[in-house]
């Protein structure tokens, strides 16, 4: 404790937890990872080669040189007492079998939209929704630093139910990937806590920016 008989950083019992940050091919994954990890990040990184044509997804601009093919590893102190372990999962379609063992003992996952190619995202939201029982919310990543479109119609066209958050996050910009952090820390903590008779417990707004 500190002279004034307050905790003190030091006295405070560190949680940590495991987040999952998931969605298709070339969604930003690797990037939030980056940005917010207090450590260098480990990257799975393969060059995409010609072979690779036909089997892989490919870059609508066609300037993604690289793809994850295992994970991505960061570690971010949310706060003074809750230590966050991320891992990004590979996106590419014949990667998908490591989902499981990624998704083992996590917290909640964070899925990562680009609405440039929505279709990208229904496999993980799907893999979320009915292959596991881990807590998620959805992130539009805004790669242009602008919603291109309302996330009402986003919600329609992913048929995201009204229970699971949705969110805007810059995966480049470190706070608004904090945010998102938070947001999905929120969420799994909201649906955990006990439900006290004669009140309603707090929930994070289903759509809301980051």
């Amino acid at each position: 404790m500190d002279s004034s008989g307050s905790p003190s950083d030091a006295d405070l019992l560190t949680i940590s937890a495991k987040i999952v940050v998931a969605g298709g091919f070339g969604v930003g994954k690797t990037t939030l990872v980056g940005s917010v990890s207090e450590v260098p990040p480990l990257n799975t990184e393969a060059w995409m080669t010609q072979a690779g044509t036909g089997v892989d997804d490919q870059a609508p601009d066609g300037t993604k040189t690289t793809t994850t093919v295992a994970m991505d590893f960061g570690r971010i102190s949310l706060d003074a007492d809750m230590l966050l372990y991320l891992f990004g999962t590979p996106g590419q379609p014949r990667f998908w079998f490591l989902w499981d063992d990624l998704s083992r003992g996590a917290l909640g996952a964070i899925v990562l939209v680009d609405t440039r190619r929505i279709d990208e995202s229904f496999a993980a939201i799907n893999y979320f929704e009915n292959d596991s029982d881990l807590p998620f919310i959805v992130a539009v990543n805004l790669f242009d630093g602008e919603l291109e479109h309302d996330l009402d119609e986003v919600r329609d066209a992913l048929a995201l139910g009204p229970d699971t958050p949705l969110i805007t996050c810059d995966a480049r910009q470190p706070a608004s990937a904090v945010q998102a952090l938070q947001a999905v820390v929120t969420h799994t903590l909201s649906l955990a806590r006990v439900t006290v008779p004669g009140e309603r417990p707090e929930q994070v707004p289903a759509d809301s920016h980051a």
